[in-house]
């Protein structure tokens, strides 16, 4: 009688077995915990973020100094390409494309020959919005319109008190006799 049973036992949890390893290997390629948990991924920066106004105020002519004060320290200074610099840029977080950029800058005689930069480089705004975790970006406002200042109250009148002499009072007699 046992026998039997064992073998029933065996064929019927055999395959629930099989589904349930399977099951764990599943669980460990994807990047949640069945549909509700994620694990917490930090976000990769490597590189210089270069935005489209830096990139127009680089002009041929200007020297590695002055290329260095606008885009920074360049990610790849070639020794056995000592005239080019290279500035690149990715950004890996999770839940987002990765972005990639490479900017080139080709010196000639220490000043810019030329800028290699692709088309589609962002404006610092655009930057900022597609790294920011906040998907609506509202600027503070810094100025009052015209029909917000005529709204204010005046501001109070206030009178100056007179001055008052610092340090003790005294009575010296005349320096001069007269």
């Amino acid at each position: 009688m046992r026998r039997p049973l064992t073998l029933l036992c065996a064929i019927v949890l055999a395959p629930a077995l099989g589904a349930a390893l399977g099951g764990c290997e599943a669980l460990q390629r994807t990047d949640s915990f069945m549909g509700f948990i994620t694990p917490y991924r930090i976000d990769i920066v490597q590189g210089n973020a270069v935005t489209k106004e830096q990139v127009t105020a680089v002009k041929p002519g200007l020297t590695r100094l002055q290329v260095r004060d606008i885009l920074g320290t360049p990610l790849l200074a070639d020794p056995f390409h000592a005239d080019r610099w290279d500035y690149l840029f990715t950004l890996r977080r999770t839940g987002a494309a990765p972005q990639r950029r490479s900017v080139v800058v080709h010196f000639e005689a220490g000043k810019v020959k030329s800028v290699e930069a692709p088309q589609d480089l962002p404006s610092e705004r655009e930057f900022v919005a597609s790294i920011s975790r906040v998907r609506e970006l509202r600027a503070p406002k810094l100025e009052l319109s015209e029909e917000e200042r005529a709204a204010l109250p005046p501001p109070p009148k206030r009178e100056a008190p007179p001055a008052e002499p610092m340090g003790p009072v005294r009575d010296y007699p005349p320096l001069e006799k007269s």
